[in-house]
């Protein structure tokens, strides 16, 4: 028997993504380095049209022509360890898919590496966790054009399915598109998580409220504009209680947070593009803060501030905290979407913004209500330079600033850390600005550096230096 499609790495995440296609009509081949991993597998895939191979060359002799491969690995050498163990049994015209999380410059190089060969190479953002991969996730294709016809059928059968059948999957781009993609979609993630956090801590360190009446507003706001995934996980996080303590879960949880780098990667091709995306930076920095948690400790003995006193009314607060994080959040996204823009620029991809949108609106972790807005707004205005310049989010943005400001105010004031709001508020006061103190930063440059500036009564594009002393 030949098999559709083959899989290596069969992890939890490459096993459910097997028995996602096998359950949509597709044969399956697997492997895995991992003996044990191996027979794990054997056990899911009893009684299915799927088979576990005992090494690379049996896995591919099992693969229909021409051959489609995903891999699912962990990113960086491992990848092109298996390529390398791969490309005996390739022949041109065979597709190679990375669904891992790679970093987009890795699959631009192998993309052109394996282009030159005539296998048809894919990086595909893959979001959802381990439950999306069984049941639906959201799936970012980008790398060879002429391997998506081949995969295109598979891809979006196990894809997530909107409420009107849609799947979310659609093709993205050439080389690393597809990779950059889901790096984007990861920094928005990072965003997202932290402002929902900082939201919780001024629940739990102003209003000192009980995690499951936290759980009951966060259920509350998810009736509403902030409609989406991880508000709903939010709300069921805060009424779990410990079955050993019978304390809330959430407070059993020590405050140190882990990364896998995609959030960073997000901030450092923002800084290589030059786009503003502070809030996602803010957001991979809060993590890095809550790591060192035993300097925390020693500081929180030495260093002092203000002591919190809440006397204003309960219910305006919350709201206050609702539309902090409904602004904060427009913002996250518009600098992901800017960030996109900017390299699609950069790299010539062709990227079509509103049906990026639409690839998040179901299967992944940042799936929302408002994405159907992103995709209208980019419909209406395809080279859209910003999110905030869209109609109906500048008519969002207007009547929640008060208190947001309001939110970003009282907690300096309180001493309590809120970087990604407070991030968010300066991206949005700065873009809106006209005048920025730049003028006087090009003098201090061209002051020490003879770096040159551009002058208000020339033309621009033309340069000046000044002998300052």
């Amino acid at each position: 028997m030949k098999y559709t499609i083959g899989i290596i790495g069969l992890g939890v995440m490459g096993q459910n993504l097997a028995l996602n296609m096998e359950r949509n009509g597709f044969s399956v081949s697997g492997y895995d380095l991992d003996k044990d991993k191996r027979k794990a597998a054997q056990e899911k895939f009893k009684n299915k049209k799927m088979v576990v191979a005992a090494d690379i060359e049996q896995l591919s002799k099992y693969l229909e022509s021409p051959k489609k491969i995903m891999m699912m690995v962990p990113a960086g050498q491992a990848v092109d360890a298996v390529i390398q163990d791969l490309k005996p049994y390739l022949k041109a015209g065979d597709v190679l898919i990375d669904g891992g999380n790679s970093h987009f410059p890795d699959t631009e190089r192998r993309w052109k590496t394996l282009r030159d060969e005539g296998i048809l190479y894919m990086g595909t953002g893959i979001s959802g966790g381990e439950e999306g991969a069984l049941w639906g996730p959201s799936i970012m294709p980008g790398g060879h054009p002429q391997a998506w016809p081949l995969v295109k059928p598979i891809l979006q059968a196990i894809a997530a399915k909107t409420d009107d059948g849609t799947p979310s999957c659609e093709w993205v781009g050439e080389g690393g598109a597809g990779h950059f993609v889901k790096m984007v979609h990861n920094g928005i993630e990072y965003g997202d998580m932290q402002l929902i956090c900082e939201a919780y801590l001024i629940m739990d360190k102003v209003l000192e409220m009980k995690p499951l009446e936290m759980s009951e507003v966060f259920r509350e706001w998810n009736k509403g504009e902030l409609n989406s995934y991880l508000i709903e996980i939010t709300a069921n996080i805060l009424s779990k209680i410990d079955e050993e303590t019978g304390k809330p879960m959430v407070d059993i949880i020590l405050d140190t947070a882990g990364q896998k780098g995609t959030g960073k990667w997000t901030s450092i091709a923002a800084l290589d593009l030059g786009i503003p995306a502070q809030t996602i930076a803010e957001a991979v920095f809060a993590r890095t803060l809550s790591a060192i948690k035993d300097e925390r400790i020693a500081a929180s003995k030495i260093l002092s501030g203000p002591q919190i006193k809440f006397t204003g009314n309960k219910q305006d607060l919350l709201e206050d905290i609702r539309q902090a994080l409904y602004a904060s959040k427009i913002c996250s996204y518009a600098q992901g979407f800017q960030l996109m823009r900017a390299a699609d620029k950069e790299y010539g991809w062709k990227l079509n913004f509103g049906n990026i949108a639409l690839l998040w609106r179901a299967g992944c972790i940042i799936r929302a209500q408002f994405l159907d807005r992103i995709k209208a707004a980019f419909d209406n205005h395809p080279a859209l330079p910003n999110l905030l310049l869209d109609d109906y989010f500048k008519n969002a943005m207007d009547p929640i600033q008060e208190g947001w400001r309001r939110v970003v105010a009282q907690t300096a004031l309180w001493g309590v850390s809120v970087p990604a709001f407070s991030s968010a508020l300066s991206y949005y006061d700065g873009y809106r600005s006209e005048k920025l103190p730049a003028n006087l930063l090009q003098a201090q440059r061209d002051y020490f550096g003879a770096h040159t500036y551009e002058r208000v009564d020339a033309a621009r594009g033309k340069f000046f230096h000044t002998q300052w002393i």
